[in-house]
């Protein structure tokens, strides 16, 4: 064999798993990390349960089923609903894990910690996961959880002028590539006859890009279901650049997530092989501007020094501020992985964390309520 031919093969990626392995493995993973979670909850001061879980059937995704979510509210939040009063900020969850693993619970701290201090209702949703349920059910899973609020807000005594979305991890994509699929979906809706104004010349643009370049999507995401911020901790934001090519910009690769859980992750969601790295309900990084004017102008992007994808991050934040000028602020977390706020130690939660949870709520709490007082 020619050493051309030696070196072709060498760099080739490895034939894809069967799915059924697939899904042995991620069940098998899913076991320890909820023993892991366990552990992580055990650590003083423990976190809450949700008040109360609701299950919910989805619309968007081909393959129909039901998600959970899961509700955290302030102390007197039983007591606005039966005066049918005062309506609460919500934001809406999505936990990490890699679109594999995870469960809503994960965050309880996370979402205690909104409750208290922006005095919000908090939303945790349990989306379908990979490899049963690949690209895109998560992402519009999440549409789903957002839509399903606001046609019961009333019910729920939930500000629709107020919401903002969270997340960690692949969670934290989910934070910009839901708002985008949402948006579209919001675009079907426009009437025919709406439809019928738009210009011969416009009709033949794609549908996204006919929606921003005349306002129309933008006015309806921010009348009926206005997303006022966004809270994304370590996100991934550009899956066109491979594991390699990520972890080649990390200096301590010694504190990389192992490619073992990577692969899973990637062979299990990127679904099918051939499937397109530069989707923009994958990759936020690299969709077209129209696209993502529309995210909300609010936008909070939490890193980790030692993770993989903290190159990307900051790439996208400089883009969003400097391309779409949006209101970002992006901080590095020093001397941290990946997920370092998750750690399974039962004796105590890791140092430092809180004190970036009540950082990023104080923002929060400025977005939502007008200002970090209120």
């Amino acid at each position: 064999m020619s050493s051309t031919s030696q070196a072709t093969l060498t760099n080739e990626q490895p034939l894809p798993r069967p799915r059924w392995i697939l899904h042995i493995q991620a069940q098998f993973w899913r076991m320890l990390m909820g023993i892991g979670m366990l552990m992580h909850r055990l650590a003083p001061p423990r976190p809450p349960k949700p008040n109360f879980v609701r299950k919910i059937p989805t619309t968007i995704a081909a393959r129909q089923g039901h998600i959970l979510l899961h509700f955290y509210t302030p102390k007197d939040y039983g007591v606005g609903r039966q005066l049918n009063g005062h309506r609460y900020p919500v934001v809406v969850n999505f936990h990490g894990g890699g679109f594999t693993l995870g469960k809503a619970t994960d965050d309880a701290r996370w979402c205690k910690t909104v409750v208290d201090e922006v005095n919000a209702v908090v939303v945790s949703v349990d989306y379908r996961l990979a490899p049963e349920h690949p690209f895109p059910t998560a992402v519009e899973d999440g549409a789903d959880a957002i839509l399903y609020l606001a046609e019961h807000a009333r019910e729920l005594n939930l500000d629709l002028d107020k919401i903002a979305v969270s997340g960690f991890s692949s969670g934290a994509n989910m934070c910009f590539t839901v708002p985008l699929r949402l948006q579209e979906e919001l675009f079907n809706e426009i009437s025919d006859e709406e439809a019928r104004r738009l210009s011969v010349i416009q009709m033949r643009r794609p549908p996204l890009q006919k929606a921003f370049s005349n306002g129309r999507l933008l006015v309806r995401v921010q009348r009926e279901i206005s997303i006022k911020a966004i809270v994304s901790w370590y996100p991934p934001t550009d899956y066109t650049h491979t594991r390699e090519q990520r972890r080649a910009t990390c200096t301590r690769l010694d504190q990389q997530l192992p490619a073992i859980f990577t692969n899973l992750f990637d062979e299990s969601y990127l679904q099918p092989p051939t499937l397109d790295m530069a989707n923009p309900y994958l990759s936020p990084g690299v969709a077209p501007d129209y696209m993502l004017a529309g995210l909300p102008q609010e936008i909070i992007i939490i890193a980790c020094e030692w993770d993989m994808l903290v190159a990307e991050a900051e790439r996208f934040s400089q883009r969003l501020q400097q391309d779409l000028g949006k209101s970002v602020r992006f901080r590095v977390v020093p001397g941290v992985p990946h997920g370092w706020d998750k750690a399974p130690n039962p004796l105590r939660v890791t140092p430092g964390v809180q004190t970036h949870y009540l950082e990023a709520c104080r923002e929060l709490k400025r977005c939502l309520n007008g200002s970090s007082d209120a």
